[in-house]
């Protein structure tokens, strides 16, 4: 590790609100705007190290709570921490298990003090606290740890989303409290719901404890896109102009250019990976399910536009075969591609606002998105379109 967490603003797009930056971490550089691959378990499903880094990407996001449970954050610390574990070299940024009190409600109580959780895996009971879940981000080694909050579900009740913004602002204090200052980042995380005086109320607590970067919570938990859109739009001006701005968990392609133009920077969702585990892919056309009949003999590459080495290499009939066939390199494959067209996506659009064009290219992909809209409606057993970065 060498180097302090640092954020620099390089440029802001004139005509949108969209921002070009550098974030600086102890294990090297992110350029934003940027998407971080969910690695859960301390892996992106199918993905080595090094695929990640051939495709372009430097920060990964991996899980508090998982890795605590298994395999016990004590033994990743004894082994050198999460980065050596795992056989990462860029960037690290670990959730704080404040996603789980939404996923495992079920599995779960709460109160000021904190949570506990009774294991998803043998029951076993994990209390998690503020303090601990910093000590567990801390044994990991990860280069940004989130405060812990608490996430409720959309719709909630008007005293639900009360409740979590009051806590949220004390986890959010007794947080700072018990972190290190040893050069990582703490970011702080917004919510509020679908409720503007929350969200105002949830920014103005967390900004005056200072973090070194801060999140917009509590969207894609329930709510409709547009209403996730909504929340983002109106939340991200909220935040300080000189920290990095990460909107949690929503990641369609369309999502990420349009809060890109908002002024978001850092983005992680499992939609690439857990759609490519699924067969559905990203095209320059809108998705395709590779497993259909139609393309038992096709010879095209997913994309003739994609310069992945799934399209130079690999025909549709092949991976369809590979995907009805259970293969496991059906996963790897459709992974590769599907990320490299976030990869993608990411590098387009900062060198769209290094060269001050954002809202061309902002244009380009809603003609593109309305493109595709207009074929998939003429095919009824298509798949959403979803526009990709290199078409056009």
């Amino acid at each position: 590790m060498s180097g302090r967490f640092s954020f620099a603003l390089l440029r802001v797009d004139e005509e949108t609100a969209a921002r070009r930056g550098r974030i600086t971490t102890p294990h090297g550089t992110v350029e934003t705007p940027a998407f971080m691959p969910v690695g859960t378990q301390g892996t992106v499903k199918g993905m080595a190290p090094e695929d990640l880094l051939d495709l372009g990407f430097t920060m990964v996001l991996a899980n508090t709570y998982h890795l605590g449970l298994r395999p016990g954050e004590e033994v990743v610390r004894r082994l050198g921490g999460l980065h050596r574990f795992m056989h990462w070299d860029g960037s690290l940024l670990t959730d704080s298990g404040g996603f789980q009190v939404l996923s495992l409600a079920d599995r779960r109580s709460i109160s000021d003090e904190g949570v506990v959780f009774r294991s998803h895996l043998d029951g076993a009971r994990l209390d998690m606290t503020p303090e601990r879940s910093m000590a567990i981000q801390q044994a990991l080694g990860s280069d940004i740890a989130m405060a812990f909050d608490d996430c409720p579900p959309l719709p909630s009740e008007p005293a639900r989303l009360e409740e979590a913004v009051a806590r949220t602002a004390l986890w959010a204090r007794r947080s700072r409290d018990a972190f290190p200052d040893d050069g990582r980042a703490l970011f702080g995380i917004v919510q509020g719901g679908d409720r503007p005086d929350l969200r105002l109320e949830s920014a103005a607590g967390l900004l005056a404890l200072d973090f070194q970067g801060f999140a917009i919570g509590g969207v894609s938990v329930g709510e409709s896109a547009d209403l996730s859109r909504r929340v983002a739009a109106f939340t991200a001006p909220l935040l300080p102009e000189g920290r990095p701005r990460y909107l949690m968990g929503m990641g369609t392609p369309a999502d990420l250019v349009e809060m890109i133009a908002l002024g978001i920077d850092l983005f992680d969702c499992v939609l690439p990976t857990r759609n490519a585990r699924n067969g559905s892919l990203f095209t320059s056309t809108g998705r395709i399910q590779i497993k259909r009949s139609e393309f038992k003999e096709d010879p095209r590459p997913i994309d003739e536009s994609c310069g992945c080495p799934v399209c130079r290499h690999y025909s549709r009939a092949y991976l369809r075969h590979l995907y009805l066939a259970g293969e496991i390199l059906s996963m790897r494959l459709n992974t590769v591609h599907n990320l490299h067209v976030y990869a993608t996506l990411m590098s387009g659009a900062r060198e769209a606002i290094g060269e001050g064009r954002y809202a061309d290219f902002l244009r380009d992909f809603r003609a593109r998105c309305a493109a595709g809209e207009e074929r998939a409606a003429n095919d009824p057993e298509g798949d959403p379109p979803v526009a990709a970065p290199w078409s056009g």
